[in-house]
Parts: structure tokens; sequence; C-alpha cells
């Protein structure tokens, strides 16, 4: 009975308050609004490519609850910029309503084409949202720099949305895959610097082509996309010097198509430069390489006269899964310098040749646990049936090299061991992480003594790198590669990927060290 009577009194009052209550009562707004930002920068995007979604908040600091009359775009209906507020889409909205002390979220995003406003290749695109009228109106300027590009992209079905995917010759015999992408153009084989590039899907070399990339061109690529080099082609990235650091004026940069500065280092943002079982003669020199799932992918060909991919004086960087993947492959690299790889920076699997003098080769990676070392070596595969396929590492040495990390140990041997196949390797003047405390690492292979694999190494010291987080990856004049290269090697490679001559007292690794300010 007692309960009876407290759930009546409960709904007594409840239903008082209720008759009692006073719908809020709004006065307009009097120009005293406030913004978390007075000026939104929508960063760089490309033309007609939507930006990411930017917002900021709109507060009501009074004690009164108001009404905007209107919040809307200048340009009106004509604006290139799109809004949602309070939920709502669209570009002009009428009586608005923030309650007294409170605040309400904009969201701004934009899609211009530059052909529309100018023909230059960037173009400051503005305009503002205006929040009431005449002597009331008060404003928040927008601001998006939009560059002009040339877009590559495989063709669609409008009808079915099917996308083209590649067909690849492979030993003579036509391949259909399910790569979505498209063979090159003869016109498109030349990247120049004129503009940056903008790739969709996989862009592939027509069968016996080259795809020539010039000093300071910039390609982007989309989400699941990258390069094809096929089989009887070749690539051959022909970066530059760059006198500024800052510039990279003759860099050539290939990243995501995501501009904005949050997504400047975020790895897996493309898939790879994949160079096919068959392609050829590969260079890449004075380039960048970031944010991508593999940064190079080398198949086949490891017993060419000329090596399948020479690279030089370039940095990859950030890549989801390995930084350069060698699959029975062969790769020789003078001054190249990897970093935070989501696996191994430099994996050299299904044995190959593989030579690396005067590198940089560090594994950094912070966002998340990885299952391997900077380095990996092995000579086998494990087929899709369960069978084990061995092949010959016929070499793999590393020479005045730091292989570095924030594991341990950074470098890791994983022979089966068959007298049908070979397992050569050599560390020549290193310094490298090698700790094995819990006595894990046994075997001829981690005997660091054995000259015929390890020969003037340091292992376990700093190398004294400026920001590896930033992927700065000079040494400091703490650093105890300093003065510890082998001068046979650097007389090989005598200038350090900055033009620093080295031959005099060589450091290990890619760069000769500096005094950090």
């Amino acid at each position: 009975m007692k309960r009876l009577l407290y759930v009546v009194f409960l709904v007594s009052m409840l239903f008082l308050y209720n008759s009692c209550r006073k719908d809020f009562e709004f006065s307009p707004s009097t120009g005293s609004l406030q913004f978390s930002k007075d000026t939104i920068y929508l960063d760089t995007v490309f033309s007609n490519i939507g930006s990411s979604t930017y917002n900021f908040k709109v507060y009501n600091r009074s004690d009164n609850d108001i009404i905007i009359p209107t919040v809307k775009l200048g340009l009106g209906d004509a604006s290139a910029y799109r809004l949602n507020v309070d939920g709502m889409a669209g570009k002009t909205f009428e009586n608005v309503e923030i309650l007294a002390k409170d605040s309400l979220y904009i969201f701004v995003e934009t899609t211009v084409d530059i052909a529309n406003h100018t023909n230059l290749t960037d173009y400051l695109y503005t305009d503002q949202i205006e929040f009431d009228t005449n002597s009331n109106q008060q404003k928040v300027e927008l601001v998006t720099l939009v560059k002009d590009a040339i877009f590559i992209y495989p063709n669609r079905d409008n009808t079915t949305k099917v996308v083209e995917t590649l067909t690849l010759n492979i030993g003579g015999e036509s391949i259909e895959t399910d790569i979505q992408g498209r063979e090159l153009l003869p016109a498109e084989l030349t990247f120049t610097n004129e503009k940056p590039y903008v790739i969709y899907g996989f862009a592939a070399t027509p069968s016996g082509e080259t795809i020539t990339i010039n000093p300071g061109a910039r390609l982007h690529f989309h989400e699941n996309s990258g390069l094809l080099i096929t089989e009887g082609s070749s690539i051959k990235i022909q970066g530059g010097l760059s006198t500024d650091q800052e510039a990279m004026e003759n860099q050539v940069i290939l990243e995501g198509d995501r501009l904005e500065p949050g997504f400047s280092e975020t790895p897996g943002q493309w898939n790879s430069i994949w160079l096919l079982d068959g392609s050829l003669n590969n260079e890449i020199h004075y380039t960048t390489i970031k944010n991508a799932t593999v940064g190079v992918l080398s198949d086949g060909n490891p017993n060419e006269s000329t090596d399948k991919l020479t690279i030089t004086n370039s940095q990859i960087y950030n890549s989801s899964a390995f930084g350069i993947l060698g699959r029975n492959t062969s790769i020789n690299g003078e001054n190249v310098v990897i970093n935070n790889s989501g696996q191994s920076s430099f994996a050299g699997t299904i044995g190959g040749k593989y030579n690396f003098t005067h590198s940089t080769i560090a594994n950094y990676w912070d966002n998340g646990f990885r299952q391997y070392p900077a380095v990996l070596l092995n000579n086998f595969i494990v087929d899709t049936d369960n069978n084990t396929v061995l092949a010959d590492l016929t070499e793999a040495n590393f020479n005045n090299c730091i292989i570095y990390g924030n594991d341990n140990p950074e470098i890791l041997l994983d022979e089966i061991e068959d007298a049908t196949v070979s397992f050569n390797f050599k560390f020549t003047n290193c310094l490298i992480r090698f700790e094995d405390n819990s006595n894990n690492f046994t075997g001829a292979n981690y005997d660091l003594n054995n000259t015929n694999h390890y020969e003037g190494n340091l292992f376990n010291q700093s190398p004294d790198f400026k920001n590896t987080s930033l992927n700065e990856m000079i040494i400091g004049d703490k650093s105890a590669a300093i003065n510890q290269g082998n001068s046979i090697f650097s007389n090989q490679v005598p200038f350090d990927i900055l033009n620093i001559n080295r031959t005099s007292s060589p450091d290990i690794g890619a760069y000769q060290h500096v005094t950090f300010p």
C-alpha cells in the first residue's frame, strides 16, 4: 500500500511539474556569439576530390536562450562548401536555436573543381559562414588550398558499377586478375614535375615499356593503389639531389592522396610499387616512399646479370607491413634509409641476392606489436598446400650499415637447413642491435665471432638518431657509428645521402654525423 501511494505521489509531482513548465522563450541573437575558431583551414585538397570533414563550435555564453535568424554560406548555393548545422545538412539555415550557456557543432567540407575558378595549378578557395545579418552579423572564414592534378584511374561501367581490372601477361599467358587498375597509355609513361599525379587502382606498365619518373615529380595514391611493373618492363625513378631539404625540390615523392597534416605520417594509405617476376633493370634514385603497405615489393629474377632493383639515396617510411620486401629476387641498395614498418623494414625472403652498403635499416614502429625485426632473411616459403619450398640465399651482404630499432634483436636469420640450398650472408662493419640474454638464438648463424658471417661489427651501442618518431635518421656526434665504417665500402659509395664526402672518415649508415642544435 505504501509503495502504491509513493508511485501515485511521484506521478502527481511529474504532472504538476509539466503543467507548470513554460516553453523555452528564445530571444533573437545580438551579435554576441563566440566561436571555437574564427577561421577554418580545410588544408589542401586535389581538384574534384572531397576534403575531410572539419568542425567548430558556436557558443551562446549569455544567460538567455537565443535564436539565430540565419546561418548561411556567403556564396549561397553557388558555394563549393557544404555545412551540417545541428544535424541538418545544407547551405542556408533559418532560426537556429541555442540554449543559454550552451553550444552547437557546425561541420564543414568541400569539393572544388579548380577548372571552374582558375587556370593556375594552385588556387586558394575561400568563403564565409555568416551568422545573422546587418549590425548583428558575425562571420567565420573558410579557406582551402586546391591543387590541380593529373588523374589516372581505371574505367568504370556506369550501369553495372564494375571497375576495370588488370589482365597480365605472365610467362606468355594472359591472366585475368581481380586487381583494379589499367595499363598506362604511351603518353602516360613519363611522370613530370609540372603537376602532381593522383592514381586510383594499380597503374601498370604495358609489356616491354618503361615508366620514367622525372626529378621533382609527386605521385599520390588512393587506397589500394600503386604501380605495377610487369614482365619485360621497367621503372626508372630518376630523382635528384635537392639543395633545400625542406622543399625537396628534386626528390621524387610517392605517398597517399590525403594531404591533411593528420595523414602526413599515417601508414598503409596505399599499396606498393610492385615489381613483378620478369620485370628487369628497375631503378629508384633520390626518392621518398611514404605511408604504403609495402614500400617496394620485388618478385623473382634473382640470377640476372643486372640486379632486378637498384635503389640509391632513397628513404622509405611508415610502411604498415614492409619497407622493402624481396621474394627470391635481387636488390642492390646504397644510401638507403628505412624506418617505421609494421613488420620488417627489410625482408629478403625465399632466398635471393641482396647487397646493402652504407644504409640505415631501422624500425621504431610504435603503432602496435610487430612480429619481425628490422632485418629478416629466410630461404623458404610454405605454399597454399602447406608444402615447404626452399630456395638459395645466394648472398645477403650488409656493409657499413646501421640495423637498429626499438625491439631486440633486430636481425632474424630464419634458415631451414638443407644440403641442397645455400644460406649465405655477412654483416661487415655494421652497428647492430642484437642482445640474446635468454640464449634463444643459437647455432652457427648466430655465432657473432664467426668471421664468415660477422666482421668488424658493433653491437648494442647507440646510433644517436636525431628523431626516430619523425623519421629523422641522421646521426649525431654521440653516435657509436662515427668513423667506424670500412674504407673499402666508403670508397665504393663516396658520398652520403646528403652528398657529404665520407671517404676520409666514414661513419656507418647512410649519413655522416652532424652536431644537433
